[in-house]
């Protein structure tokens, strides 16, 4: 994907992998993006294992199954990725088996140099193969772009060139608070279980308090 304000027009926050605590910032903005963390949630990491550079989101769906999340739906891995040719069918295999899900697209992307490292989050789609001059449809409720080399001139070759360390250090980073975002779920839905039951048990009291006072 090509990062720019044709293909993606939301705002968006940007976090360098190398920065403090990374990936809890990136937890809170996913949570904060996420409008009820009770909905169906699947992950879309798009991109192939052929190019260094589009493994990103291959990676990052790889990774993240590994820490078997709980809440979260993932699709594209290394073993099974979602690229170009396959991306329409995956997308009617998600509304067929989660109507309704909020979709977090994840993928590569090429920007300026001082941003290489980065990741951008924001509401709303990403473009997948734009910076290849591909027609794919759009995808995602919020995505998660990595901008993995320079883009401008010759994006097969730079996405061909591009250091897999890096990759492999984005891809970690990005399932990292993924896999945390799903622990907050976790834990949202046990205090709504502990919540729930406390309500069930008050009219036991209740009715007990009366039975001691007859």
């Amino acid at each position: 994907m090509h990062l720019n304000k044709e293909h993606i027009i939301h705002k968006q926050t940007r976090f360098s992998i190398n920065s403090t605590f990374v990936s809890g910032k990136m937890v809170n903005e996913i949570i904060r993006l996420i409008p009820d963390p009770f909905m169906t949630i699947v992950v879309l990491c798009i991109g192939t294992d052929r190019s260094t550079g589009d493994s990103l989101g291959p990676l990052t769906g790889t990774l993240l199954k590994e820490r078997r999340p709980e809440n979260i739906h993932v699709y594209g891995t290394l073993e099974e990725p979602v690229h170009g040719k396959n991306l329409e069918s995956y997308l009617r295999l998600i509304y067929t088996n989660h109507p309704g899900a909020f979709v977090i697209a994840v993928d590569a992307c090429l920007g300026r140099a001082k941003s290489i490292g980065s990741v951008i989050i924001g509401k709303g789609p990403l473009k997948p193969g734009a910076a290849l001059n591909k027609n794919l449809p759009s995808v995602g409720d919020i995505h998660m772009a990595g901008i993995v080399n320079v883009g401008g001139m010759m994006e097969f070759f730079v996405l061909q060139n591009t250091r897999l360390n890096l990759v492999l250090e984005m891809s970690r980073k990005i399932s990292e608070s993924l896999k945390r975002t799903d622990r907050y779920i976790s834990r949202k839905k046990q205090e709504m279980q502990s919540n729930t039951n406390l309500s069930n048990l008050q009219p036991i009291v209740r009715v007990s308090t009366n039975i001691l006072k007859n």
